[in-house]
């Protein structure tokens, strides 16, 4: 049987908006699908997205967590205004453009 391949719509350093909940994130880490536990499954992700598509590890801009977020919920975000999570600094360099540079190597 082949292997189906998806490609993640979203690398790390996009800043993205969340569909669902509106809050506007940075991705950190991509995993091709999903990678928790099926009980956090069954307790988060309420609207069920695919497991088989990519899933984003994502710092939330103006707090101190991060969420996992499939890539269904959620859309690039144009917004140029700083960045605020006590993370962004040990993951990422920040370019003049407004970009992020990943500090690390991610999946």
């Amino acid at each position: 049987m082949a292997q189906k391949i998806c490609r993640a719509r979203f690398a790390p350093g996009t800043v993205v908006i969340h569909r669902r909940f509106g809050y506007r994130g940075l991705i950190f880490d991509v995993d091709a699908v999903y990678s928790q536990s099926p009980e956090w499954y069954d307790i988060m992700a309420s609207s069920h997205p695919p497991k088989d598509r990519p899933w984003y590890h994502v710092l939330v801009d103006g707090e101190t967590h991060t969420t996992y977020v499939a890539e269904d919920n959620l859309v690039e975000c144009n917004q140029t205004e700083e960045f605020d999570h006590p993370l962004l600094s040990r993951l990422f360099t920040a370019s003049s453009g407004g970009d992020f540079a990943s500090r690390h190597v991610v999946n």
